[in-house]
């Protein structure tokens, strides 16, 4: 925690929420200590006010920043907007290390986190992350917890009737991968399961609190594990459909409703609800998240890091994805 906020000392320190994540934070499946301490660290700053944090840190770290610093903060705060509404700037030295940071708005990321808008960085905060600085707002806890208690209804919904622990986690961890044409190439095929694997403990801090309270769950603390009996019934999906996000209700009735057909959003996650593949259905929906917000933010990535910093960082990837498909095969 201390070499992360000495990281976090060189930057503007007007920040809602700030927080580490990834290989370098978390060890992974397949990965050795030195290989952890070598991996170039990620970090998201939410911030109130992203054109004056720009500007601000165009002072303290101009050379951060791609050929857009010489368009200023408000054209880099524009770019910030598209895709999932954060921009990167990346391979970065800092303090011996290379690092990566995303400055995404407070407002963008809360109606990420209740709403699934993009699935980008409410992704992210589904699987554990090093929390280094957050401050009073109560909007954004509340958004936080939302978050979680979502990913777990939409992992319900996908897993059978009982699943173990470790098939709940899975699950929510591959939420966010879900559609990201990332994983067809330049990402670790078993990225998911070596995540889990290793941090089932922190997995478990994250949502012991909402699995306590599931009336569906039997979570056996002491023991560290959990017995699930999920309601497969029609009711029973019907109520947790109902308890989506808005985002992903829009994405499921898009899927499900012929287009011209006017029918509410209930009545179309009703007929869901009876579906034999409501699981499936949701998925999709996800995936159609994810898939549009991921080629669009990877799109930006060139403008935000440059042609050069691009493809260093696409070639690092691909690296990694051909070395996890070697270790599989």
């Amino acid at each position: 925690a201390v070499k992360f906020r000495r990281v976090l000392a060189h930057f503007p320190q007007e920040l809602s929420l700030a927080f580490a994540y990834g290989s370098g934070v978390f060890r992974q499946a397949g990965a050795s200590a030195e290989q952890g301490e070598n991996n170039m660290l990620d970090f998201v700053f939410a911030v109130d006010d992203a054109m004056t944090w720009h500007m601000t840190n165009l002072l303290k770290n101009r050379s951060h920043y791609s050929f857009l610093k010489f368009f200023g903060p408000k054209q880099i705060t524009t770019i910030q907007k598209y895709g999932a509404g954060i921009y990167y700037n990346t391979l970065v030295p800092c303090n011996g290390r290379m690092i990566k940071y995303g400055v995404i708005s407070t407002d963008a990321l809360i109606e990420d986190l209740f709403h699934w808008k993009t699935l980008y960085v409410a992704g992210r905060l589904q699987k554990p992350v090093k929390i280094l600085a957050q401050n009073e707002n109560s909007k954004l806890q509340a958004a936080l917890v939302s978050n979680l208690k979502s990913a777990v209804t939409a992992a319900f919904l996908m897993l059978p009737e009982s699943f173990s622990e470790e098939d709940l986690y899975m699950q929510i961890a591959g939420l966010s991968y879900s559609g990201d044409f990332r994983m067809i190439i330049g990402e670790d095929k078993s990225k998911v399961q070596n995540i889990v694997k290793p941090n089932v403990a922190h997995f478990q801090k994250l949502y012991s609190n909402i699995l306590q309270d599931c009336p569906q769950v039997v979570y056996k603390h002491h023991l560290g594990r959990l017995e699930a009996s999920i309601d497969k019934s029609p009711e029973g999906q019907f109520t947790q459909l109902m308890a989506l996000p808005k985002t992903l209700q829009q994405k499921i009735t898009a899927l499900v409703n012929p287009p011209g057909k006017n029918r509410d959003v209930e009545e179309i996650l009703l007929q869901v609800a009876h579906d034999p593949d409501c699981g499936f259905v949701v998925h999709q929906g996800i995936s159609g998240i994810v898939r549009s917000s991921s080629i669009v933010q990877s799109a930006k990535t060139i403008l935000t890091a440059g042609a050069k910093k691009s493809v260093t960082y696409s070639m690092k990837k691909l690296y990694k994805m051909t070395k996890g498909g070697l270790k599989t095969s």
